[in-house]
Order: C-alpha cells, then sequence, then structure tokens
C-alpha cells in the first residue's frame, strides 16, 4: 500500500468514514478496470458508507429491543388464524396506528400467535427506524421494583420510555400486588400520548381488575391503554400443540 493511500484511509478514519477506508483500496483497483467518472467513484463509496452504517442501526435496535427470537411477519401463518383477514394483517404491517400513537391489545388464549404477531410487528418498525422493545410482564416488575436500587434495572426503564413501540407479553400471566399494580399505572402513564403500546393477554380487560388487584388503578390503566387502541382477538388450537413435535415420530 502507497503511504499516499494509507494516508488517505487515516484521514477517513479520522473523519469516521469507517466503511468506506475499509474499502476504499478495493474500490481503487477496481476502478482502474471500469475507469468510472469521479462522481459515479464517489457516490458508490457514499452510498457503501450509508447502507453499511444502516445496517449497524438496525442491529443495534434489533439488539436493544430484546426479542426472545427473531419471527418477521412472514412467519404469521394466517391459514393458523382465521380471525386475522390478509387485509387486516396488511393495515397493522403498515404501520399507520403506530404513526398515531394507537395501541394494540391481542388477546386469545395460549398458542394461538399473540406473542409471534407482536414480535412481527416490532421487527417490521425497526424495519423502518422505529425504536421498539420488548419485555415480558414479569420481567417489566422486576424491573419497575428495582429501578432506584440498580442503574441496569433505570437503563432498561429509560430505554423503554424512549422508545416508539413497547412490546408487553403476558399481561396477566401473573398476579400483582397493590404496590406493583401502581408501579405499572406509572409506567403506563409515561408512555400515554407518545408511545405505542402492543399487549399480549389471555384475559380480556374485563378480567385484569382481578390481576391487579386495585380497581382505581385498574381503571386509570385501562382509560389510558384503551383511549387509542384496537382490540384484537385471536383464536383457535395452540399452534405449538397442534405442530407439536414427538420423539416417537407418527408411527
Amino acid at each position: 500500500m502507497s503511504a499516499e493511500l494509507e494516508q488517505l484511509k487515516n484521514d477517513m478514519k479520522r473523519l469516521k468514514i469507517t466503511e468506506a477506508a475499509a474499502v476504499v483500496e478495493e474500490r481503487l483497483l477496481e476502478a482502474q478496470v471500469t475507469e468510472p467518472s469521479y462522481q459515479v467513484f464517489l457516490t458508490n463509496l457514499v452510498q457503501h458508507e450509508i447502507k453499511k452504517r444502516e445496517e449497524k442501526q438496525l442491529g443495534r435496535l434489533y439488539k436493544l429491543a430484546a426479542f426472545p427470537e427473531y419471527k418477521p411477519l412472514d412467519n404469521f401463518d394466517l391459514s393458523e388464524q382465521q380471525s386475522l383477514s390478509k387485509k387486516q394483517l396488511k393495515q397493522l404491517q403498515e404501520l399507520i396506528w403506530l404513526e398515531q400513537a394507537y395501541n394494540l391489545i391481542l388477546l386469545g388464549p395460549p398458542g394461538v400467535g399473540k406473542t409471534c404477531l407482536s414480535i412481527g410487528l416490532g421487527i417490521e418498525a425497526i424495519s423502518r427506524g422505529y425504536r421498539v422493545t420488548f419485555v415480558q410482564m414479569d420481567e417489566l416488575i422486576r424491573l419497575l421494583k428495582t429501578e432506584e436500587i440498580s442503574r441496569n434495572s433505570r437503563a432498561k426503564v429509560k430505554r423503554m420510555v424512549g422508545s416508539d413501540l413497547v412490546i408487553i407479553d403476558d399481561l396477566m400471566f401473573m398476579a400483582i400486588d397493590r404496590h406493583e399494580a401502581n408501579l405499572f399505572f406509572q409506567l403506563i402513564n409515561k408512555l400515554y400520548g407518545q408511545t405505542s403500546i402492543i399487549i399480549t393477554s389471555n384475559k380480556g380487560p374485563e378480567d385484569w381488575g382481578d390481576i391487579l388487584g386495585d380497581p382505581a388503578i385498574t381503571t386509570a390503566i385501562l382509560d389510558r391503554l384503551i383511549h387509542k387502541s384496537e382490540v384484537i382477538h385471536l383464536s383457535g388450537d395452540s399452534y405449538r400443540l397442534k405442530h407439536r413435535q414427538t420423539i416417537f415420530g407418527n408411527n
């Protein structure tokens, strides 16, 4: 490598054009053969930098979202879920509801695709540059209870409040006490009006009072969640049970 090329790469790195710096030598060798114009050469180099930066940004957003698994909407099998039409799924995928800070409440028994659908919508949102956080209800309560004493919990809650979309999975999976319900209300109140929320639950809002334990807090939470929301009832048999794997095969 010539001294001039080495200096060029170092200067590019100082300007934080690191992705282009990594390929500039290769691109210069190609240019000796293809002889592009100066403008085309620079355009291709800049586009490479932009593409790599966008890929890294998406990677960071996926990592911060903390999805339990990667399941894009293509994995959501509409033939297994008759209560949601193709048109409705497309409307959800367009994310107009997210742009307008609407909430989605996905209801239904275990195994019908609530979590899969929520993750798919979260992945779609990230692909469009939105900040997303996925959290299960039991982990959320733990974070809220330790926020004052744990730097890690405080950082995660802060990131959640700064998200464009928060997915709370298995809302009614566990009963919580009054103090925990109050912490949950405070979070919902912070998110209200500025962040879209997807909630999955196997119980309808009319039953949430039994789990949250305090009628007043339940009413306040529902008031903020339901104000601008779409309630989607998913039905059918458990996908996991229907497609379970067995060590004995079909014999």
